[in-house]
């Protein structure tokens, strides 16, 4: 036990104290943080670049100047358009906007804008919502219907899900359920591509790790004082500990260096809400507000520890994997990309079916996906937000338990002989006999 928590010790500090490590574990948390600042300034920017926008009607829709907003400010014109095309910049204007005399308002209307530059894609889209809505109310109030009243028939329909069960008297009670389809949506899906990209970065690495002591020869001094199987579960564990501690300070970092950068350049959500009118503005406060009360409301006591139990389970698997092969592996590089594919092809299948379970969380393929071991450290944690029956969660933890003493297991024997093969190309072929070689 003494030797293996050197190893473990040693691959934990070789890590953490390589630059590259540093680098990244310092920089993503910054693009992170860059991620929500740059598009906040550019709503800033782009905000502060109002529109000031002549309009010419000969439909005589427009009885009135459209509502100025951040985005475009329009005003309605007399003159000729002949002369607003000569000369609409010397009065202030950035375009002219010309609404034609429409023969038919139920067909497609076209209307122009005159200018030397080009309109952006949202732009030209606001211009065209404004000019439809006002040319709806004029449709209204032209067939002499009360618009106040068609208002009054439109109706927002929220659904509220209500979770049925059984109390302890055998009564059927009810309850409001706690999660909503968009927040379990989320929260799987983020907790499903974490795992996934933890699996290929850090498997990987371990991989290389055990390639490069191999052609270096490092190996062959290690193996006179230690156990193959010790040295393969010591680089395993150091490998997972610097993982988790890289996850750790992104887990302390990132909302760090948020709040920071949000003082620094004085960041408030009301620069992101752009051309809103108040009512939008409102509506969207109030989204927010039901959004993080159902976070909140969450189980977090049972999300984040068996998001850590699948994480260190599914990494143990095909960190073992992953080892094994890198051990299998001569000084041709090359020979790692025929081995490795069976490997990242569960890993791979299992980020496919994501999508479907998510849709989908207690369908056939869901749980069986859940169960396998091979695809339930992506599949489950993505479940996890919807509930999915106790028994399931149960079954699938004790297979994969049992499933990694069994591929740790698997992997030892292959890595007792390929560390100290040289010169033979692995195979699984040969992968297959060095499971039943005796130990001398």
């Amino acid at each position: 036990m003494n030797k293996l928590w050197l190893i473990v010790k040693r691959e934990y500090i070789v890590r953490v104290k390589k630059k590259s490590f540093i680098l990244i574990t310092l920089l993503m948390p910054l693009g992170f943080t860059l991620l929500m600042v740059i598009p906040v300034v550019i709503a800033s920017l782009s905000g502060n670049d109002q529109k000031q926008i002549a309009v010419k009607d000969d439909s005589g829709i427009l009885t009135n100047d459209i509502k100025a907003t951040d985005r475009a400010n329009f005003k309605i014109v007399s003159e000729s358009l002949n002369a607003l095309k000569a000369d609409y910049k010397d009065k202030g204007f950035d375009g002219v906007l010309y609404l034609p005399n429409f023969k038919n308002l139920n067909d497609e209307l076209r209307i122009q804008y005159y200018s030397n530059g080009q309109l952006s894609l949202s732009t030209k889209e606001f211009i065209e919502r404004q000019i439809a809505r006002r040319i709806r109310d004029h449709k209204i109030e032209a067939a002499g219907y009360d618009k106040k009243l068609l208002k009054s028939l439109e109706t927002n329909v929220n659904l509220e899900q209500k979770e049925l069960t059984v109390n302890k008297e055998g009564e059927l009670v009810e309850a409001h359920k706690k999660n909503s389809a968009v927040i379990a949506t989320v929260l799987g899906s983020a907790s499903a591509f974490i795992i996934y990209m933890i699996l290929l970065i850090y498997g990987s690495m371990v991989m290389r790790s055990v390639m490069e002591e191999k052609m270096n020869r490092i190996v062959e001094v290690m193996i006179s004082s230690v156990k193959p199987f010790q040295l393969m579960l010591g680089k395993i564990l150091g490998v997972s500990a610097v993982g988790l501690t890289q996850i750790l300070i992104w887990i302390i970092l990132i909302p760090t260096v948020a709040v920071v950068v949000q003082l620094l350049f004085h960041i408030d959500a009301s620069q992101m809400q752009g051309s809103m009118n108040p009512a939008e503005t409102e509506d969207v406060m109030a989204k927010f507000n039901e959004v993080m009360g159902t976070l909140k409301q969450q189980n977090w006591g049972f999300i984040i520890p068996t998001f850590i139990f699948y994480f260190m389970g599914g990494y143990f698997i095909y960190a073992a994997m992953f080892a094994a092969v890198g051990s299998a592996v001569g000084d041709d590089l090359g020979e790692s990309q025929s081995l490795t594919l069976p490997i990242m092809i569960p890993i791979i299948l299992a980020f496919v079916f994501m999508s479907t379970v998510i849709d989908n969380p207690n369908s056939s393929l869901a749980t069986w996906t859940s169960i396998i071991p091979l695809f339930s450290p992506i599949i489950m944690p993505a479940r996890i937000p919807f509930d999915p029956p106790l028994w399931e969660v149960i079954v699938s933890m004790v297979v994969l338990v049992a499933s990694v003493v069994f591929f740790i297991w698997i992997a030892g024997r292959i890595y007792r002989v390929g560390i100290l093969m040289y010169g033979k190309k692995g195979s699984f072929k040969e992968l297959g006999k060095w499971l039943f070689y005796k130990e001398r």
